[in-house]
């Protein structure tokens, strides 16, 4: 049978694994199992609440979902680690707006 994708967007692990929970494990096939696996391990907080935390990121710092998703999924907990999670693509962000970022990382983590 063939499948039709009917929504794209970049979601965290955390929705991810919220996602992959709702079907039963021996209906997945096996890369949705592998999946699961790694997002059970490997999820910091629950689905909600990332979700939540990608969209401020989004929209009060006007950061790119892919990088406030990049965010989410490892929480870094200070502004060395969060500038190596944003630097990854070359681009540079300012101590100002990093802080900024684990500010609000704080409230929702």
């Amino acid at each position: 049978m063939a499948r039709k994708i009917l929504e794209e967007r970049i979601i965290s692990n955390s929705e991810a694994k919220a996602v992959l929970e709702k079907v039963k494990e021996e209906e997945l096939g096996e890369f949705q199992r592998r999946t699961l696996d790694f997002t059970r391990r490997f999820t910091k907080i629950p689905a909600d609440r990332a979700s939540k935390l990608v969209e401020e990121l989004s929209s009060k710092l006007q950061l790119d979902r892919n990088d406030a998703v990049q965010i989410v999924n490892t929480l870094p907990q200070s502004v060395e680690e969060l500038r190596a999670v944003l630097t990854v693509k070359g681009r540079f962000v300012s101590t100002e707006q990093l802080n900024g970022i684990l500010e609000i990382m704080k409230r929702h983590a």
